[in-house]
């Protein structure tokens, strides 16, 4: 979750829902820098809701929609037994 709690972080997931994108290509939608940049692809790496790819000096992101999708079931199901209390 501490993944998803920055902005940036989630502007990058809403980024690479359009498909995988390069980099550079990620670090030009920002005002901050392209180390700040790296740094939030790292934390979503590492959380394993990203996966990365190098093509030649390129490296291209994408979504790990399996990971995504389990974070989604399981906020679900959170939700779920919140209405269920009720």
């Amino acid at each position: 979750m501490k993944a998803l709690s920055d902005p940036i972080r989630r502007e990058i997931l809403g980024l690479l829902k359009k498909g995988r994108m390069s980099a550079g290509d990620i670090v030009a939608h920002f005002t901050v820098t392209g180390a700040s940049v790296s740094r939030h692809l790292s934390v979503l790496k590492d959380a394993d809701l990203i996966r990365d790819t190098r093509e030649g000096k390129y490296i291209f992101y994408e979504l790990n929609t399996s990971v995504l999708e389990d974070v989604l079931l399981w906020i679900s199901g959170l939700k779920g037994e919140e209405d269920n209390e009720e």
